[in-house]
């Protein structure tokens, strides 16, 4: 039989003993300490001298950091299968992805009965586990919007809803011995887990063959599952070499690559990590290398049939296949899109360390398609998605340091959310001025401006950047500051997309720690006067005062109607007041409240699914001095006349434009105001002849998800352009990096 290429894992088998309950935790530790890579419980419900096994597996989650934790196998007929799915996909999304799925058939059938479960004959067991496996993992498929239809005469669901979609792809292997089980195995199954004693080495290669077939005949490649053995209590001891010569053929043979040792003897725990594994690993990998053998990860014929032309999937670095994500993956759906703007690339790379998103670069950079950056997909642009392409996720380097609290200096991975940069800072006194949602990604925001709640009392985002960790087109790693690749310094702010993907960003933050966080919501039937007087309003106030304010459509029987968030920095609330009262005074107010809260409350992460949910967002964006008679009124007759479903406008004055519109590549310091219109379906046309009577001069890149030529310089003023264009030649000349606004190098 094939060795079917595998990576190696090794695991240990613990008694839950209720009378020791702490002794199976602590070997689950020890597991973990001597470096095997799973850690399996015994599951009998029935068995009053046993811990209940899921109890103890969301235990021993907690008590563990990178050990992968599995029933050996649990027992369906008393747990059902749908809130053993949401229990699984929910340990799994608290442990950081470390659940897998054993399941077995059922045994020990009067003790079930005892317990209240269905006596079912062998046949019939088949059957319900079949049902199962369709529930659990129409459960876990959280993409998809129907609700859930799955099962038959044993385990059925009528209309459940789905979710919450486990962290990773959760396996689900199965405890089988006879022909029927087996054959299920090769349809539905990701692994295959007997017992070797239960099993002999022939049982093996027959069930192998079983398997191989039927997953053929599902139309799926044997490799995709994992062949899992236990070993009985006593097969660690004797000499390594030994040990190595037993277990080798059942690898390059039949294909084994999970051991899980059974027993509770910490001595054969930590031999099997610290020695026995790594030598089998040593002979495993040499043996293959002798024999040509195929490895890596295999999949299914349909997902092959799904792969995209222009990209050579084989060339993938290995160090980056494992994370990877095409299209027929379970995680497809999940990585597809950002929120806003629905995608589908042909390849999603994860790339976990700064080598691996110059690996990722390099490799990208070779496909004959387009490449996008995606640092948290929150963006209204969409440019961290494609059709067809491939998607860099920096999503995996979310790390937040503080380097030096005196200068309030903090280093922040580029894939870390906004939400969760303000709750570990709190802790510190600091805040860093950062859009006004949690969920934006720290890399689109920092390269692009960052017009936040803090923009009039601190600036940009991009403002406050003192130093950057950047992935070039050729696949360099550099720094850039003030005094390294300045020039490349100057064009990541503003135009970072164009240049490269930073991987970290060194960012000076401001001293604050409680802010006063004020709702208004006015009648905005008076579209124009509302807004003369909310823009007189704001340039009058105290520069530590920003505010937003938005204007919608109200209910039946209501005019427009306008909200204004409004952030004081700080927790003078004597202060705050007094800068807010004005406000009261704009239009007439139907709501308004004030509460003294922390920043990081304001920016809370939301956790929310990128399912493209505008799915085909058109709208613009303009920079103004000021919300002046002609401005307003155009907004508000494109309002009015039905061309925009909503309008928004964000203080951008005050700090922003104390910076010299040459330090930056973002140049626009002299504005008040950034405008986003939204345009409704099928007022397009409409709406764009009536925008471009604004007459705008400047726009804000990150809010401009279609580009045409008059955008460009109203984006980057032409003096910038040129030096941008510059840039643009000395690090990226082949034009690499041309999905966001495409700048041609010099």
């Amino acid at each position: 039989m094939p060795d079917y290429g595998h990576d190696l894992r090794f695991g240990s088998f613990i008694t839950p003993q209720a009378a020791r309950p702490e002794r199976a935790v602590e070997l689950a530790r020890l597991s973990e300490e001597a470096g095997l890579d799973l850690v399996t419980f015994q599951d009998h419900p029935y068995q009053p001298a046993f811990l209940d096994t899921w109890t103890l597996l969301t235990w021993v989650a907690a008590r563990t950091e990178r050990i992968h934790l599995s029933g050996n196998v649990l027992n369906l007929p008393l747990r059902p299968p749908a809130v053993l799915a949401r229990s699984v996909a929910s340990l799994d999304l608290l442990s950081g992805g470390r659940v897998e799925l054993g399941l077995g058939a059922g045994a020990f059938w009067d003790a079930v009965a005892a317990m209240g479960g269905r006596r079912l004959t062998p046949g019939q067991a088949v059957d319900a586990l079949s049902e199962a496996i369709d529930v659990i993992r129409g459960v876990w498929d959280a993409g998809e919007r129907r609700p859930l239809k799955a099962g038959g005469a044993y385990h059925r669901v009528d209309g459940a809803k789905r979710g919450p979609a486990p962290a990773h792809h959760v396996p689900i292997w199965l405890g089988a011995y006879k022909p029927r089980m087996l054959r299920l195995v090769g349809e539905k199954a990701d692994g295959w887990l007997p017992s070797l004693g239960y099993a002999t080495p022939e049982d093996i290669t027959a069930g192998n063959k079983i398997i191989d077939e039927a997953a053929a005949g599902a139309g799926r490649d044997p490799r995709e599952i994992r062949r899992l053995l236990n070993l009985m209590d006593g097969f660690a001891g004797g000499p390594a070499g030994e040990w190595v010569e037993r277990l080798l053929p059942l690898v390059v043979e039949d294909g084994i690559s999970t051991f899980i040792l059974a027993g509770d003897d910490p001595g054969a725990v930590e031999r099997l990590g610290r020695e026995l594994a790594p030598a089998l690993r040593e002979a495993v990998a040499a043996e293959r290398a002798t024999r040509g053998a195929a490895t890596g990860p295999a999949r299914p014929p349909r997902a092959l049939s799904l792969r995209r032309p222009g990209i050579d999937y084989d060339a993938l670095p290995a160090s980056l296949a494992d994370r990877a994500v095409e299209p027929g993956d379970r995680e497809y759906e999940r990585v597809r899109s950002t929120y806003v703007w629905p995608g589908s690339p042909g390849l999603v790379l994860r790339p976990a360390t700064a080598a691996q998103v110059a690996e990722a670069v390099a490799y990208a950079r070779g496909q004959d398609v387009p490449l996008a950056v995606r640092s948290g997909g929150h963006g209204i642009s969409g440019r961290s998605t494609n059709d067809g392409g491939i998607v860099v996720d920096v999503g995996a380097l979310d790390t937040v340091e503080v380097l030096d609290r005196g200068r309030g200096l903090v280093r922040v991975g580029a894939g870390a959310r906004w939400g969760d940069v303000a709750q570990a800072l709190t802790p510190h006194g600091l805040a860093i001025s950062s859009g006004d949602y949690g969920d934006v990604g720290v890399g689109g925001l920092a390269t692009a401006g960052g017009q936040g709640f803090l923009a009039r009392s601190y600036g940009l985002t991009l403002d406050h950047v003192v130093g950057a960790d950047v992935v070039l087109a050729d696949g360099r790693t550099v720094r850039a500051d003030a005094g390294h690749h300045p020039d490349l310094f100057w064009g990541l702010r503003g135009a970072g997309g164009n240049l490269g993907v930073v991987t970290s960003f060194d960012i000076e933050a401001a001293e604050l720690a409680d802010v006063v966080f004020a709702v208004f919501v006015h009648d905005a039937s008076d579209t124009a006067a509302y807004l003369e007087s909310w823009g007189r309003t704001v340039e009058a106030s105290p520069r530590r005062l920003t505010p937003f304010t938005t204007i919608f459509q109200g209910g039946p029987g209501q005019g427009p109607l306008a909200q204004t968030l409004a952030v004081w920095a700080g927790d003078d609330t004597d202060e705050a007041v007094a800068a807010l009262e004005p406000f009261l005074e704009v239009a007439p107010v139907l709501r308004q409240e004030a509460r003294l809260a922390p920043y990081a409350a304001v920016v809370a992460p939301h956790r929310n699914r990128h399912t493209g949910q505008a799915g085909g967002l058109h709208g613009h964006s303009a920079l103004v001095d000021h919300l002046d008679a002609a401005t307003t009124g155009r907004l508000a007759q494109m309002f009015g006349d039905g061309l925009l479903g909503m309008l928004q406008v964000r203080s951008v004055g005050g700090a922003v434009n104390d910076v010299d519109p040459a330090a930056t590549a973002y140049a626009h310091r002299t504005q008040n105001f950034s405008i986003t219109g939204v345009v409704l379906p099928g007022a397009v046309e409409r709406a764009e002849r009536a925008w471009d009577g604004l007459n705008v001069t400047a726009a804000y890149l990150s809010f401009e998800p279609h580009f045409d030529d008059k955008l460009l310089t109203r984006v980057f003023p032409p003096p910038t352009l040129e030096r941008l264009r510059r840039v643009k030649a000395a690090y990226d000349p082949g034009n690499v990096f041309r999905h966001n606004f495409p700048i041609t190098p010099a």
